[in-house]
């Protein structure tokens, strides 16, 4: 019998996409010809992944999961947005969801290699994708945990199009719920300014600076100009400071204050964004929904 090598049970799996011990059962069975070992899983109907390894998967579902304190947002790509309406599709992402929430996985590789009653994650999605005939894949997810006091806000835009998670401290989960909303339409880049990196706001003062001064302003009135646009900028990028979605005249922040709590932290993923697709726009469809 042929010495199969790591490597090789390595290769065969990025060629076809299936498990490892598929694969090498296959190398095995050809005496380590991977050219026949492909041939052999095609026959068995095991690599058919393979053919559409090479698609581009960027559509698909984005989903959120909570469980007591711990809550998990997660994106699973597919080809085509038809297949976001497959009810087999939609039950892999929530079970994904459940797998990486009770498992934990500190990152993607970790998480296609969860034990499942199935093998592993990445073997169902292997399975997944010859079912469904489109490469499915997890792109991405994060591990959310937040303490007794605060709260989840979880908001689901066109079903999974965009997903957002918040952690709100004190106030409410409608609260928060509130706040994802926002989130979701606006897609603000920090949750205040003391998230902004320093040389990112020195940056855009130094603009604002030139700005005035080409524009002929007056020495003394130079500097209030520019601390008043540079409170517009945080008021684009910093979540806090942005005007609320669902009462512009108050700021997410206040709104929260109202409610006796404070914005921690959020998390906020659209389906296929970064990657080749059509796009849409979703902030103005989830602007008319929330308002």
């Amino acid at each position: 019998m042929a010495k199969i090598s790591a490597s090789q049970v390595k290769e065969l799996r990025d060629t076809t996409g299936v498990g490892m011990m598929d694969a090498k059962k296959a190398l095995v069975a050809t005496e380590g010809d991977s050219a026949k070992a492909i041939d052999f899983l095609r026959e068995k109907g095991m690599a058919k992944a393979a053919k559409k390894s090479g698609n581009v998967a960027a559509e698909g579902l984005a989903n959120v999961l909570v469980s007591g304190n711990s809550a998990v947002i997660l994106e699973v790509n597919a080809e085509t947005d038809f297949v976001a309406q497959n009810e087999k599709f939609q039950n892999l992402v929530k079970h994904i969801g459940e797998v990486l929430l009770e498992n934990k996985p500190a990152d993607l590789e970790a998480a296609l290699a969860v034990k499942t009653d199935k093998g592993t994650l990445n073997d169902e999605l292997v399975e997944a994708t010859q079912v469904i005939g489109e490469k499915i894949s997890l792109r991405r997810f994060q591990i959310v945990e937040k303490e007794d006091n605060d709260n989840f806000g979880a908001y689901l835009h066109m079903g999974g199009e965009i997903a957002t998670l918040t952690v709100v401290e004190g106030a409410d989960a409608e609260t928060a719920k509130d706040v994802a909303m926002h989130v979701a339409a606006i897609n603000p880049q920090f949750v205040n300014r003391d998230e902004v990196p320093a040389d990112q706001v020195a940056h855009e003062k130094e603009v604002l600076t030139e700005e005035a001064k080409n524009e002929g302003k007056p020495e003394k009135i130079i500097e209030k100009m520019v601390t008043g646009r540079l409170n517009k900028y945080f008021a684009e990028i910093t979540l806090d400071d942005q005007d609320f979605v669902k009462d512009s005249d108050q700021t997410v922040a206040k709104y929260v204050a109202s409610k006796s709590g404070k914005v921690k932290s959020f998390i906020r993923y659209e389906v296929g964004e970064g990657m080749e697709k059509k796009q849409d726009d979703f902030a103005a469809d989830v602007m008319n929904q929330v308002k």
